[in-house]
């Protein structure tokens, strides 16, 4: 019976063999395209994404419900739109 692994979320991970094992590294080994990082270059790897060059200040705003609603209801990337909404609305005019 192959070793498993159970998640916090039960999800159930079959993990291979050691003979599968062995085939995976063999093939890994064989790939021309595949190298192993070193511990310096493993380092230097970052998860996720990158550092933004301008970072955005968090704020807590109100807003009309109708607004919200609206800029959300554009899907994915809607406080991203809000705020190009906003920079366009300083081109014309100058808050009080």
């Amino acid at each position: 019976m192959p070793n498993t692994i159970k998640t916090r979320s039960g999800r159930v991970i079959h993990l291979p063999t050691e003979e599968e094992d062995t085939r995976i590294n063999a093939g890994i080994a064989a790939d021309e395209d595949t190298f192993e990082l070193s511990d310096a270059q493993f380092k230097q790897v970052r998860r996720g994404r990158p550092p933004a060059e301008q970072t955005k200040e968090r704020i807590t705003i109100r807003l009309s419900p109708e607004v919200v609603e609206q800029f959300r209801a554009s899907g994915r990337g809607w406080q991203t739109r809000m705020d190009a909404a906003l920079k366009d609305w300083l081109k014309s005019h100058r808050p009080r």
